[in-house]
């Protein structure tokens, strides 16, 4: 195909008069091929920049990274061994404020559980006593489980945690049958070396006590636990995380408890007693008061609630 601004094609051998001599033609002959040199190779230098060497394909001039050789956009086409032209490349981790940290979040309970009596009912240590390894959870007045809301909101908090770059660890994401037990969450996190853990539930008493609270560590010491190093931190995570969850959820502190401050110290829980990295609970609502269960049941509260946890990580990490 001739570009519209190319010379046009020289008059061919076939219209010169067969009565000329071949010496007179010879000239005639000069100049049509020197006419015709440029343009051939204008075109061939436009496609050896159009399609680049070794492509099957035209490609933009452009396409070069940028500060690389003459050759490294080649090199860098993926080759079979890496899965084919067809192969995409592995999305790398997000980069943000979080970049380096680790998050472990423990969704309460387990949807299985209430199948599993036996198995959750089984003592284990937490240091200070001997407690059944996991409970059932409440249930909406309708049959909402608690496990379900934890799990729920456990994912939502994972993704917003994920797009400030860290590293964020569940206990359990619903595939296993019960459990896992008190002392295997608090193992997880203290294994992660986790720098915050949240472990995410819902209340179950009477109805006309709303609101929620955030359960801190009490300084315990016995058997495996001793909580001295985190019962510090482990209150500024749970004021931050009191104070974010009811600015995102518009939430009030629970009335019946914590003198209206969201915050309660326990030493009867063995996800706190054993955990060695700062650790809370959040009781995110009532769920046996209908217009705290109607809450608890919105898909929409639930992000506000996710907001709400992944903003008082944030702030307590320095993000």
């Amino acid at each position: 195909m001739r570009y519209d601004d190319s010379p046009p094609p020289p008059e061919s051998a076939s219209s010169v008069s067969p009565d000329r001599p071949w010496f007179a033609r010879r000239p005639a002959l000069a100049v049509a091929l020197a006419s015709l040199a440029p343009t051939c190779l204008a075109v061939w230098v436009l496609t050896q920049v159009l399609a680049g060497p070794g492509s099957d394909a035209p490609r933009p001039a452009g396409a070069r990274l940028a500060g690389a050789s003459p050759g490294a956009a080649a090199d860098a086409k993926p080759s079979a061994s890496a899965g084919g032209p067809s192969a995409a490349p592995a999305a790398a981790p997000a980069k943000g404020p979080l970049t380096g940290r680790t998050v472990v979040i423990d969704p309460g309970h387990n949807t299985g559980n209430f199948k599993h009596g036996r198995e959750i009912d089984r003592q284990v240590d937490i240091g200070t006593h001997r407690k059944e390894c996991d409970t059932t959870g409440t249930t909406t007045n309708s049959g909402y489980m608690e496990a379900e809301f934890s799990l729920d909101v456990a994912h939502r908090a994972r993704a917003l945690l994920e797009a400030k770059g860290a590293k964020v660890v569940l206990t359990h994401d619903g595939e296993r049958p019960w459990g896992p037990c008190i002392d295997e969450r608090a193992r997880i996190g203290n294994e992660a070396a986790a720098d915050a853990v949240v472990s995410v539930h819902a209340d179950g008493v009477s109805s006309g006590n709303r609101g929620f609270h955030v359960i801190l560590p009490a300084r315990v010491k016995g058997g495996a636990a001793d909580t001295a190093k985190i019962v510090g931190p482990s209150r500024d995570l749970g004021e931050r995380l009191a104070s974010n969850f009811a600015r995102t959820t518009g939430s009030s502190p629970a009335n019946y408890l914590g003198s209206g401050t969201g915050l309660v110290v326990r030493d009867d829980l063995g996800g706190l007693n054993l955990s060695t990295r700062p650790k809370v609970f959040i009781e995110c609502g009532n769920m046996r008061d209908d217009k705290d269960a109607a809450q608890l049941t919105s898909p929409e509260w639930r992000q506000k609630a996710a907001q709400g946890i992944a903003d008082g990580i944030t702030g307590f990490l320095g993000g």
